[in-house]
């Protein structure tokens, strides 16, 4: 599992989108997005509702400390997509629960949501780092702690164990850690190397990828997503989107020279063949 967590200053914009999704240009749109998200709240602490009301709650308890800028504890966590279906609701419930003692904020108001929009199983929870009283949820350390916290709910759940950030691991760790990469990194050079041979355009390189199991992503750059869920750029293994782009365009003039070579190859032979009929003939007619 990958857990990320950011701090940020809008309840309402944060909600909306874990309800609502991207904001759309038409209503229908909208309501399509929405139907994407599957947005479902499993678990609600000190707080319940619809949206509206949790938004109006959450923004309500936060204006008891109008120091902190930043009240919203946000955590996304997904799972491998190994782990499809082997969590219970309870068990994700429990998952919750756990991070909210981890990062200081049981006590105070936080939701569980989840949402069936991609290929793995992800949840986010939405936290108020000020709480009726008590101090505030400190998010110092956040992405290190975040990092040790996934690897014990993998142990706890039996879950597929996904690689720590390497910054964060021991030096002794890192060693092995950073001979993992390298040959995660050579595999997916060599896979990407092979898909771009048999393709002649960026989507067709998409599909070739996913079909060796990775996961890409295509906008104004491309990565790559493996089975254990570690990213890699493209520029990370020598193939930035740039790169591919021209990699293909070479293989392009490459395959139309040879084609042009095999025409002219094939018009030489017929003319050859040509010839050898004509002077056959010829001869043929001297001799009579």
């Amino acid at each position: 599992m990958i857990g990320k967590i950011v701090t940020g200053k809008s309840f309402s914009g944060c909600l909306k989108y874990l309800h609502e999704g991207r904001r759309q240009e038409t209503e229908e749109l909208q309501k399509l997005e929405e139907a994407k998200k599957q947005a479902e709240v499993i678990h609600y602490n000190e707080c319940f509702g619809t949206k509206k009301e949790l938004i109006r709650q959450f923004i309500e308890v936060s204006q008891l400390n109008q120091k902190v800028g930043k009240p919203v504890f946000h955590a996304s966590i997904s799972f491998h997509p190994d782990d499809y279906g082997r969590l219970t609701r309870q068990d994700q419930i429990d998952i919750a629960q756990a991070l909210a003692k981890e990062f200081d904020f049981a006590d105070k108001q936080f939701v569980a949501i989840t949402h069936a929009d991609t290929g793995h199983e992800h949840m986010h929870v939405v936290a108020n780092r000020i709480g009726y009283e008590g101090p505030t949820a400190s998010d110092s350390n956040s992405y290190k702690r975040m990092a040790a916290w996934c690897r014990k709910m993998e142990l706890q759940y039996q879950l597929t164990q996904v690689l720590s950030p390497n910054k964060f691991l021991k030096p002794e760790q890192r060693v092995a850690q950073s001979q993992r990469i390298d040959k995660r990194k050579e595999r997916l050079k060599e896979t990407l190397v092979w898909a771009i041979g048999k393709s002649g355009s960026v989507a067709e390189v998409k599909v070739q990828m996913e079909k060796q199991g990775y996961k890409v992503e295509l906008g104004r750059g491309i990565a790559f997503i493996d089975e254990q869920m570690v990213r890699f750029k493209g520029s990370q293994v020598g193939y930035s989107l740039a790169d591919i782009e021209k990699t293909l365009k070479a293989q392009q003039l490459i395959s139309q020279q040879q084609q042009q070579q095999q025409i002219r190859e094939q018009k030489r032979q017929e003319e050859l063949a040509k010839e050898q009929t004509e002077q056959h003939r010829y001869s043929g007619g001297i001799s009579r």
